[in-house]
């Protein structure tokens, strides 16, 4: 049993872990400024505006969304002819296997649609380019734009917050071509963020502005920007990737899966808290295991039967005769409170009639009885006759 003090302590650990609960779920969650670009995530830095609003930008296309690795794609797969795949995120930097097979997709006249700060060095090598990237906090507003004339805005989309200025510094400009810049006070064109580069009979779009599909951006009315970027996209098939997402989901194992979470982590700590209140209070409830006591041996029957055999081997029937008929008047005196000092009719009637059996069987017994009571000699078969036949009344 618990002590007065332990349950003291039991009651102040119970309400600040209830506290704890209900002041986590209440409070309001803090803004994630991470960078995902996957399409379920919500975040300010998620991709889940824009892919929602897939379907509207590409009326007549067919969009899937891509799990798995792009070598692992394009080589198992046979993919549509007048295709694109799209990659979207902070940074997409392939490796030697994924750009051999993502150069076969291209050549083959499909497009790779690129929105990235950085496109890995491998990429670059192969498309005869170079980028800039400047990590450092941005002072001023930058605001992209297009050479094309039907796709300029009025009012220029501004981006800053959790932005970094990235530029395409060279360019094979025989395979290139120059698609957008930031535009500026100084009218400068040679800062790029939008080029199309051919290749084969395709072409790659690179784009390193990715914060302008992000859902932050997206709901400042910056829709429309992204919306042109994308217009140079004109394919029927339209690959989305998320695998090379910065928020891609790894789960390696069910118990980070819950540990990412929110609701499940906190499920699983009540779970954990409330079994521990449950086994302490369990403990205290649980009665104690009862001691086994063997209780004593009835010896009275086992005494009986012995003096019953000394009797019996001293041939001394008369005195178990006596002692039986004695034994047998007193349990009829107990039983039915009637006298048995004067065996008369009247009593045998009553007899009978309490017990249940007939006179005639009434009547026999104790005619048996008053001849036994008459000799001064008993023999065994006299004893076995008076046993068998109070043992068949009933009493």
């Amino acid at each position: 049993m618990l002590d007065k003090r332990s349950k003291r302590v039991l009651w102040v650990f119970g309400i600040a872990l209830l506290t704890i609960v209900i002041t986590e779920l209440v409070r309001p969650k803090p803004i994630d400024w991470r960078t995902s670009y996957t399409s379920f995530d919500k975040i300010p830095f998620g991709g889940f505006v824009l892919f929602e609003e897939l379907n509207s930008l590409f009326k007549n296309a067919e969009i899937s969304k891509i799990d798995e690795d792009p070598y692992e794609f394009l080589v198992k797969n046979e993919y549509e002819a007048n295709s694109a795949y799209v990659f979207i995120n902070d940074n997409i930097s392939f490796d030697e296997r994924q750009l051999e097979e993502i150069l076969k997709y291209t050549e083959a006249g499909n497009t790779v649609f690129i929105s990235s700060r950085s496109v890995g060095y491998v990429l670059r090598d192969s498309l005869g380019i170079s980028t800039y990237t400047n990590y450092n906090i941005l002072e001023n507003e930058i605001k992209p734009t297009f050479f094309n004339s039907r796709l300029q805005m009025d009012s220029l989309p501004k981006y800053k917050k959790g932005v970094f200025k990235s530029v395409f510094e060279d360019i094979d400009t025989l395979n290139t071509k120059a698609l957008g810049f930031y535009a500026s006070e100084e009218k400068k064109l040679d800062e790029l963020n939008f080029i199309e580069v051919n290749y084969g009979k395709g072409k790659f779009l690179l784009h390193n502005l990715p914060e302008a599909f992000s859902n932050y951006y997206l709901l400042k009315n910056n829709g429309q920007y992204a919306a042109n970027v994308l217009s140079y996209i004109a394919s029927d098939k339209i690959y989305w990737d998320e695998y090379l997402k910065t928020g891609r989901k790894v789960v390696t194992s069910p118990m980070r899966f819950v540990l990412d979470q929110a609701p499940l982590t906190w499920a699983y700590y009540v779970l954990a808290g409330g079994l521990l209140i449950f086994m302490l209070f369990k403990g205290k409830r649980e009665q104690r295991i009862v001691e086994v006591i063997t209780p004593l041996e009835n010896t009275s029957v086992e005494f009986t039967k012995t003096v019953g055999d000394l009797y019996f081997q001293h041939k001394d029937y008369s005195n178990i005769i006596s002692k039986k008929i004695t034994y047998f008047l007193e349990t009829i005196r107990s039983r039915y409170y009637l006298n048995t000092n004067e065996i008369s009719e009247e009593f045998i009637n009553k007899l009978a009639t309490k017990s249940g059996n007939s006179i005639e069987k009434t009547q026999k017994l104790f005619n048996l009885i008053r001849i036994l009571k008459g000799r001064s000699v008993h023999s065994e078969a006299d004893l076995l006759e008076l046993n068998k036949k109070i043992e068949d009344f009933r009493l």
